[in-house]
């Protein structure tokens, strides 16, 4: 799904640009068979301005992790463009230039796995300052201690080992050591979804207090929507290898306009128990209006019409056998999404005020 052009932060020039992304995994082969192909990124576009944060959101296998991947140059796409700082980056070749590498940096969601058990701290800070920016002895040395600072960790964490750190420090590391390349745009990948809910507070307010300072800008990936709400200028929401809705972040949130979204909202954890049973009974009265059976059955038989559908309370005949039409809302984003232009169901309201209406 294309994001309109109102959809940049501010009008501002995109620094990332990804145009009709596809990334395709061969399916298994043996000497009699082979699995089909699959499509883990489907026609994919979205862009992210200097300064901003686009959270991208779904369940596991969704393809949000694959189109950061693509992005890293971990994998090569199947078709579409991805453009950065206004150069393709299929100008590369093979090889990716150190400049790129340096542009574009990425914190994974497991920082023990990402660190080098067997490095100091100072030791993964300090190799991309020495073959990046070419500092040495006592000059790295400072760096990598203000680099530590800025993440909010004494010099003294230089000499430690990875074994040595808490989950939350490692992922400090992580940080540290992309800040390391003084990069433009950080893929934040899962970034804090290992970490308990306190630490994850305190790195996503790391994170944001950076991006002030230094104005980059990041692509989070995460599957939990009330955390990509928090950091987030704009969400895009991803369901099996499309982004089925797009917008500012408030609205996405609390305005959903696409049934996919709504169920992401309804699975957040909800501590006051007034709101546990409003949610209790959104989840009911979303199963009270489910779409014919009939409708759900044949979305999931042919594999046409909307993804969602097999799973879709409100899925009707139209979103098996046509693909939802993109329609722009009012925020400058995008919903993919027949109940928005023909659903007799929600007569045209926007699905939050049918949600509202029914836990009211």
């Amino acid at each position: 799904m294309s994001d309109p052009e109102g959809d940049e932060l501010n009008a501002s020039p995109a620094l990332l640009d990804v145009r009709d992304l596809r990334v395709v995994y061969p399916g298994k082969r043996s000497f009699l068979t082979r699995s089909p192909d699959v499509r883990a990124v489907d026609d994919v576009s979205f862009s992210i301005a200097s300064g901003e944060t686009l959270g991208l959101v779904g369940e596991s296998g969704s393809g949000k992790s694959t189109v950061g991947r693509a992005i890293l140059r971990f994998l090569q796409p199947a078709g579409g463009e991805i453009w950065f700082d206004g150069t393709s980056l299929a100008t590369f070749g093979s090889s990716t230039p150190d400049s790129y590498r340096r542009g574009v940096q990425v914190v994974f969601q497991d920082p023990y796995a990402s660190l080098n058990p067997r490095r100091s701290v100072g030791a993964t800070i300090g190799d991309p300052l020495t073959r990046h920016r070419g500092m040495n002895g006592a000059d790295r040395d400072a760096e990598v201690s203000v680099l530590l600072d800025r993440v909010g960790l004494a010099g003294r964490f230089a000499h430690r080992f990875p074994v040595e750190l808490s989950g939350g420090q490692r992922q400090r590391v992580a940080i540290a050591r992309a800040l390391a390349m003084q990069p433009r745009l950080i893929v934040c990948d899962e970034a804090v979804s290992a970490l308990d809910v306190s630490t994850q507070s305190q790195v996503i307010n790391l994170l944001e207090d950076l991006q002030e300072q230094f104005g980059m800008s990041y692509l989070f990936i995460a599957h939990d929507l009330a955390v990509v709400k928090h950091i987030s200028h704009r969400i895009a929401v991803m369901y099996r290898g499309k982004i089925v809705e797009s917008g500012e972040s408030g609205r996405v949130y609390h305005e959903p306009a696409h049934p996919y979204t709504q169920m992401l909202i309804d699975a957040v954890p909800e501590p006051h128990p007034r709101r546990q049973k409003q949610r209790r009974q959104a989840r009911r009265a979303h199963g009270a209006a489910a779409g014919p059976e009939a409708a759900r059955s044949a979305a999931t038989a042919t594999g046409t019409g909307c993804v969602f559908a097999p799973r879709c309370a409100y899925a009707m005949e139209v979103c098996v056998t046509e693909t939802p039409p993109v329609t722009p809302m009012p925020d400058g984003g995008a919903v993919a999404c027949h109940l928005q232009t023909s659903g007799p169901r929600l007569g045209g309201k926007p699905l939050a005020a049918i949600v509202g209406n029914a836990v009211s």
